[in-house]
């Protein structure tokens, strides 16, 4: 199987974001299991072709791709994914991609996207490879199937070529101004009221690449049926509706050559599910790093994030007066929305022993807490898949999490299962979306600390759990050959 996976940021090119880890590994994890993968992203100012090992590929030579009537240089610069055989192509025009940021609020947004997705096309044609799917990423690349069934239809290259559209966050729709059409030239009739290019007056890429790939996945099964509501569905649930028979769910996978207790370059005592001992040393280390007294007996509570209303801190600052008088400890990381970063400050500077905070990215800090923390925090809004719920389960850091999207598919609720008669709970889980919520769950985590064979039971079905992407990669395939046989 030939597939061409199509994305506007791949780690460690270039990334903002989850879908920047899923382009980075998928397609290894594909090719493991004998997909021919050729992976397609910009060549942003920040992706060094000395450093990264990339060639000007001049087979490609010069293309001049149109957008709106006008030609623009496109160069291409070849390499291959880190660590693999799978090809990397990026597409390099200066005008386009030397911005001070990936994503722009730029008058010319739409033809950046626009241009890249044309030039990926071209590419492959020049390549003259015969894709069978087209994995496409997000509102960026979700031109590719219209163009492929319109613009680019003379070309028999794609006469099968199927298409399979990820959502990793419907929020980013890819909505301008109906000037957009004429940049993609895009027909008048798709553009209509109504048309599948249209929306509430506008060109939306997203709500084109819904209705023209055959098969659509997000990155959790609890995420796919929440698109389909109006709280979470962001404008799209009905078009969404339209396409439930072909909408599906895969939980993103995690790098465990990374993410793994054994082996984590970044933390300084490694720990395993079978000898726990380095996980205390490191809660030892993390605290007193972090200007905190240890104490063997009082859990301590850690946060990655972004500090933003979506990611559930509003009601996390309403719920703190009272969990700051809990018997436990916290330590916190992460940067956003000024009012969070003030409040949290203002934390550490009343309760010193108690609250410590760290403004800012850290990615050092990020492994010691998943290591040196007791229990998780990730009370979100909404979170269509989430990482570091997945990564706590590996080192053994019991998650605290709202029931929603990929958090509720991969944490399940101790206390819930255990009434049951289960004792297969690898966390703790709220579904309603309050400070009291939060701040009871959070207690019956610090509650069930305290009793350490129940605890470590905790910890260990949490450890057990695979979530690598070679196990994400099986269900892909199936969606690839889905997708395939839709088109045939």
């Amino acid at each position: 199987m030939k597939t061409a996976f199509i994305s506007s940021e791949v780690v460690p090119y270039a990334k903002t974001g989850g879908l920047a880890d899923v382009s980075g590994s998928l397609p290894i994890a594909l090719s493991e299991l004998g997909v021919d993968v050729k992976v397609f992203m910009p060549k942003y100012y920040s992706v060094d072709e000395f450093k990264y090992n990339l060639y000007y590929d001049d087979y490609i030579g010069e293309m001049k791709i149109r957008t709106g009537g006008h030609p623009h240089s496109a160069w291409v610069y070849k390499g291959h994914l880190p660590n693999s055989n799978v090809e990397l192509y990026t597409i390099h025009n200066p005008h386009f991609f030397h911005r001070h940021k990936i994503y722009t609020n730029d008058w010319d947004e739409d033809e950046r996207f626009i241009f890249f997705q044309k030039a990926v096309i071209e590419t492959i044609q020049r390549l003259n490879w015969t894709p069978d799917l087209f994995h496409i990423n997000d509102w960026q690349t979700s031109l590719i199937p219209l163009f492929i069934k319109d613009n680019y239809s003379w070309d028999k290259l794609f006469n099968r070529a199927s298409t399979l559209l990820t959502i990793h966050n419907v929020g980013y729709q890819g909505v301008f101004g109906m000037d957009a059409a004429i940049k993609a030239e895009i027909s008048k009739e798709l553009i209509s009221l109504g048309g599948p290019a249209e929306q509430n007056g506008a060109v939306n890429f997203l709500k084109t690449g819904i209705l023209y790939s055959e098969i659509i996945n997000t990155v959790s099964e609890t995420y796919a049926k929440e698109l389909l509501s109006p709280e979470y569905g962001a404008g799209m649930e009905g078009i969404l509706a339209l396409r439930k028979d072909d909408l599906y769910g895969i939980v993103n996978g995690v790098d465990y050559t990374v993410w793994n207790p054994e082996t984590d370059k970044h933390i300084p005592y490694h720990y395993s599910i079978d000898d726990l001992s380095g996980k205390e040393k490191n809660k030892k280390f993390l605290m007193e790093h972090m200007q905190l007294n240890y104490e063997e007996d009082v859990p301590l509570i850690g946060i990655v994030s972004r500090l933003v209303r979506q990611k559930g801190f509003d009601i996390f600052a309403e719920a703190l007066p009272h969990l700051i008088n809990s018997n436990c400890k916290w330590v916190v990381l992460g940067s956003g929305e000024n009012v969070y970063e003030e409040l949290f400050e203002q934390y550490a500077r009343t309760f010193p022993d108690k609250f410590s905070v760290y403004l800012g990215y850290n990615n050092e800090l990020a492994h010691l807490i998943e290591a040196g923390a007791d229990i998780f925090l990730m009370p979100s809004r909404y979170e269509p898949c989430g990482l570091n719920q997945i990564y706590s389960l590996k080192y053994g850091t019991v998650p605290v999490v709202r029931k929603t999207g990929g958090l509720a598919d991969t944490v399940h609720d101790w206390n819930e299962l255990n009434s049951l008669g289960m004792d297969i709970g690898n966390g703790f889980s709220f579904s309603e979306y309050s400070a009291w919520a939060l701040a009871h769950s959070v207690n019956r985590a610090i509650n069930d600390y305290h009793n350490k064979p129940i605890w470590k039971k905790i910890q260990r079905n949490g450890m057990i759990k695979d979530y690598s992407w070679k196990t994400s990669a099986i269900k892909y395939l199936e969606l690839y050959n889905k997708s395939i046989t839709k088109r045939n």
